[in-house]
């Protein structure tokens, strides 16, 4: 059985209720942990790209820097669909996330 908080407390489509005060002072706090979050998950994926980037094609060290890269990919995806947004694409091409990460994802 699914629970629903009252009216007043719903989310409307920014991911703010429609009420006043303290409520909105939660929903502002709870946008900046999201955006904060949403940052430092970037930096993994930017991090965790430029090592596997660095790494030799037949390096026996390159399995262990592509999964790493693909867990940091994925944690950054769920965090992006967490902030709503749920097109990769962009995203995708300015970190340049090659397609052997991709494929670990199940992308195509």
């Amino acid at each position: 059985m699914a629970l629903r908080p009252p009216s007043q407390y719903q989310m409307n489509a920014l991911g703010t209720s429609g009420t006043g005060g303290a409520v909105q002072s939660l929903d502002h706090e709870i946008l900046g942990e999201k955006a904060a979050t949403l940052g430092r998950a970037g930096d993994r994926v930017e991090k965790a790209l430029k090592r596997l980037a660095a790494e030799a094609p037949d390096s026996p060290q390159r399995p262990v820097l592509l999964k790493e890269a693909a867990e940091a990919v994925y944690a950054y995806f769920i965090q992006r669909e967490l902030c709503g947004m749920r097109r990769h694409q962009d995203v995708i091409r300015e970190y340049g996330i090659p397609a052997e990460v991709l494929v670990r994802l199940g992308a195509s």
